[in-house]
């Protein structure tokens, strides 16, 4: 049986607060929580009896583990429909799984400008794990990639891709004066008839607004995703989450039409 205590801490963390204050997050379901049990052990498991016997293996001394019916699992679960597991996992661990890596110019990375909405953050980080894009660099505005919602849109692939947190427009203008920007904006080339280069950083910005003024300011390549709706009655914008995958994709066409 959980104890109310537990109930209460796994409750508390659905608020960044408490997450910041307890260093942990939630993550749910095989898939998400296979992922990151492959990238460092969690901290605590509450699984039903099934799932355990058939990860046992996966499980390190380190972890408290639970067995939990499946009226238990739904008290704690964040999910309309529990799967069978539900893990708390370390912040400092993921954070320090990833402290070696390096933004570089020869690489492609994403920054995000004020992404407010946990499953476009989510489902961006898997875009860059499905396009092979190790770093995400979000604004300290950007919603909180611990949140429950943003964990469970990644599927897993939050295992794969680091997610740090900065002062984005002093970040961005530290760089080289060379160092390749990428933004979507109204007055940008065609994604699909621009040459892009392997590497560099594709900044998406906020749902609402885009991109702040100040980085539109220092953005070294305008890009625009052009419409192929004639009619005047057309959808005036893309998702955000949308709009990265397209420009990943042409990188990643580039950069296949270059070897050929």
């Amino acid at each position: 049986m959980i104890s109310k205590n537990k109930i209460k801490l796994i409750h508390s963390l659905k608020q960044k607060k408490h997450r910041d204050n307890e260093r942990l997050f939630i993550a749910e379901g095989p898939k998400v929580v296979g992922d990151l049990i492959d990238f460092f052990p969690p901290t605590a498991i509450f699984c039903m009896e099934q799932w355990i016997s058939n990860n046992h293996r996966l499980i390190g001394n380190e972890t408290e583990i639970n067995i939990v019916s499946e009226e238990e699992l739904r008290k704690i679960s964040q999910l309309q429909n529990p799967q069978k597991v539900l893990a708390l996992f370390s912040i400092e661990k993921y954070n320090n799984k990833f402290i070696t890596k390096k933004i570089s110019s020869d690489k492609l990375s994403i920054a995000l400008d004020g992404i407010q909405d946990p499953g476009n953050l989510g489902t961006i980080i898997r875009i860059a794990d499905w396009f092979g894009i190790e770093n995400i660099i979000c604004s300290n505005e950007s919603a909180d990639v611990f949140n429950p919602k943003v964990i469970q849109a990644t599927m897993g692939s939050i295992a794969r891709v680091n997610v740090f947190y900065t002062n984005l427009y002093a970040y961005l203008n530290s760089l080289p004066e060379d160092f390749p920007l990428y933004a979507t904006l109204l007055d940008g080339e065609n994604v699909y008839k621009k040459q892009l280069t392997s590497g560099g950083i594709i900044v998406m910005g906020n749902e609402g607004n885009g991109i702040s003024p100040e980085i539109k300011k220092i953005i070294t390549n305008k890009l625009y995703i052009p419409t192929f709706q004639t009619s005047t009655n057309k959808a005036d914008s893309l998702n955000v989450a949308v709009a990265t995958a397209i420009v990943c994709s042409e990188f990643r066409r580039n950069l296949t039409l270059q070897k050929i």
